[in-house]
């Protein structure tokens, strides 16, 4: 009898800790870096917190600077340890006046360090050094190193118009599921150079042109999504648009596995309401 008691006890107590160490799970910490020139980042950076906090189980920090010119003064320059403690950098500034090669390598400092990125629209378009519109040819020059960590060398993009967005690999972790879809005014932003490293993930189409606009990159080991979707507020609101980015989030932390589910402890089941 003592010892049937015991084992009630034991199997009790061992359904009893299974939601406790469910919920318990850490959120992943990401770091949201917003401000620069041309684009509405006092109400994206906000769109972006909110949708990523609903639909996983991430805490969204963010560092913000209300200047809008091509050279925001965002205090993580200078700093290489600025993303210490985080699981992920998200980059959404738009800072393609940042020439200062010590400033740029500071700012990859981190993802050099094995911490995962993920850069949004004008990131894409950030820390140009020298003669940045030429088709980069020669690794590991200051032009070349911001390129080599996104996957992709973009220059420029058209007019604001409609982009229809097709989901070229739906077995990718990122996209599996994903329905093509198409956006309100938008930016196409061109590819110069698609790196080896890099893997498309989707393309979009503005009348005649066509170039990858989302995909993951490996940066020497670690893992880096990017889309150059999302300069209007319409389609940083968008729930597709905010579903790809925190699906791209949760795989670029290794949270979501091959066939396209989400880690346990990382879901919407995880969110507090």
């Amino acid at each position: 009898m003592k010892n049937s008691t015991k084992l009630l006890a034991a199997t009790l107590a061992g359904l009893f800790s299974l939601p406790l160490a469910h919920a318990e799970t850490k959120p992943l910490r990401a770091l949201l870096l917003t401000g620069g020139c041309c684009h509405d980042y006092k109400v994206q950076k906000d769109l972006l917190k909110k949708g990523i906090e609903e639909r996983a189980n991430i805490v969204v920090d963010q560092i913000h600077t209300d200047n809008n010119t091509t050279a925001p003064d965002l205090p993580i320059y200078g700093m290489p340890e600025y993303a210490k403690g985080y699981d992920v950098v998200i980059h959404d500034e738009c800072a393609a006046g940042i020439s200062d090669d010590a400033v740029v390598k500071a700012v990859l400092a981190p993802h050099k360090a094995g911490i995962p990125g993920v850069n949004l629209h004008c990131s894409m378009h950030s820390y140009r050094i020298g003669d940045f519109k030429k088709k980069v040819t020669e690794l590991g020059t200051p032009t070349s190193q911001w390129f080599e960590y996104l996957g992709i060398q973009s220059t420029g993009h058209g007019k604001k118009t409609p982009i229809s967005i097709v989901f070229t690999d739906v077995e990718h972790p990122i996209t599996n599921g994903a329905a093509d879809w198409t956006t309100g005014d938008e930016e196409l932003y061109n590819n110069v150079t698609v790196f080896k490293s890099a893997h498309a993930l989707a393309k979009g189409q503005q009348g005649d042109d066509e170039f990858v606009v989302a995909w993951t990159n490996d940066y020497q080991g670690t893992r880096v999504f990017s889309t150059t979707i999302g300069h209007m507020n319409e389609t940083v609101g968008d729930p597709r648009y905010l579903d790809l980015v925190t699906r791209g989030i949760l795989w670029a932390c290794g949270k979501i596995d091959e066939k396209g589910g989400i880690a346990e402890g990382y879901g919407l089941e995880n969110v507090e309401p």
